[in-house]
């Protein structure tokens, strides 16, 4: 039998402050059920010392979807062709993964009397079509994982408890005003992998949110968007086509203590564009075409780790700072330097 996904403990997300992404998943569950962990994205070990789903007890229930390994209230249903969301779901499941499947459509009442689920792994199916009430029933869910599929937009309608959306490698080229509407909860956001130009994004889309964290790479903007949450501590937008950092674009990000602009096309950052984020303690400008560190670098005060080659010149020499480490690995190849160690000319 494959073995199943690993299971920890952790802090609950809404706890954890400024939001860190630990790797692609990062499920955590009320009141010490279990968090799937999935390796792809950071490259972070797996928690050692935790027991196989295998390994445990089976849970004897009377209801678990023909095919699927149902334990405590984990219910999985990965890698089994399905077409749509099985049926008979026990409704005190708080964790339903519906992962590398073949569904593609969600209908009124898949999760009809799944109000305890927590979250919900829907990531690399065929997904192109979801019912407006689809999430109706599910009031307490706090993370929805439904990347690689093939969503033209953003699902309406989502629930109101939901911190977490990862919603990336999808086919969405418009985040409209209105989208995210009553989604206070709501502390992070993955979008990146999708065909987004920042034409896409209507005036007022981010409306009301109060992000932690805000991930944008790998998309088709030539400028950071505006009017983005004022709250965010990250702010990724790593390989795209931005050409330029104006002073305008900073402005109301004072709260950022992380910044990746790494592999785009920028050339000139404004001079005073980084003093308004006075918090900022880690700057990723590598593989863009500067040909010199901005002037107002040394004016970050708390500024502990930067990528930023290739560079022609990096002047500023100061004594070492202590030293910031990322809580997931920096991309594959990707040259790191800390921030005045030593003046590199």
């Amino acid at each position: 039998m494959r073995p199943l996904w690993l299971l920890a403990s952790l802090l609950a997300l809404s706890q954890a402050l400024p939001f860190e992404q630990k790797a692609f998943w990062d499920f955590t569950l009320d009141d010490g059920l279990p968090m799937l962990n999935d390796e792809e994205a950071s490259g972070a070990e797996t928690t050692s010392g935790v027991p196989d789903l295998d390994s445990l007890p089976p849970t004897f229930s009377a209801m678990c979807p023909f095919g699927c390994h149902c334990h405590l209230r984990v219910v999985q249903c990965s890698d089994l062709g399905l077409k749509a969301v099985p049926k008979e779901i026990s409704p005190d499941t708080t964790l339903l993964d519906l992962q590398n499947n073949d569904i593609s459509e969600l209908r009124r009442d898949d999760f009809k009397g799944l109000q305890h689920l927590y979250a919900l792994v829907l990531v690399n199916n065929k997904i192109s079509k979801i019912h407006e009430k689809a999430f109706s029933p599910l009031r307490k869910l706090q993370k929805l994982y439904i990347s690689k599929n093939h969503l033209v937009e953003i699902p309406p309608n989502l629930p109101s408890s939901l911190v977490e959306l990862r919603i990336h490698d999808n086919r969405i080229r418009k985040v409209p005003k209105g989208v995210f509407s009553g989604l206070r909860n709501m502390n992070c956001i993955e979008m990146g992998g999708n065909p987004l130009e920042n034409s896409g994004f209507e005036p007022g889309a981010f409306d009301g949110l109060k992000l932690n964290y805000l991930r944008i790479s790998e998309a088709k903007l030539t400028g950071i968007p505006k009017d983005l949450p004022e709250t965010l501590n990250e702010l990724h937008l790593d390989h795209n086509k931005i050409q330029a950092i104006e002073l305008e674009d900073l402005l109301r990000y004072s709260k950022l203590y992380r910044l990746g602009l790494g592999h785009n096309q920028i050339r000139m950052i404004e001079n005073g564009s980084l003093s308004f984020l006075p918090t900022l303690r880690e700057l990723h400008l590598d593989n863009n075409k500067l040909s010199r560190v901005p002037s107002g670098l040394p004016d970050l005060k708390l500024l502990q780790e930067m990528a930023a080659r290739p560079l022609v010149t990096f002047r500023p020499c100061q004594s070492r700072r202590s030293e910031l480490y990322s809580c997931h690995s920096p991309p594959k190849g990707m040259a790191k330097a800390k921030v005045f160690p030593k003046c590199l000319e």
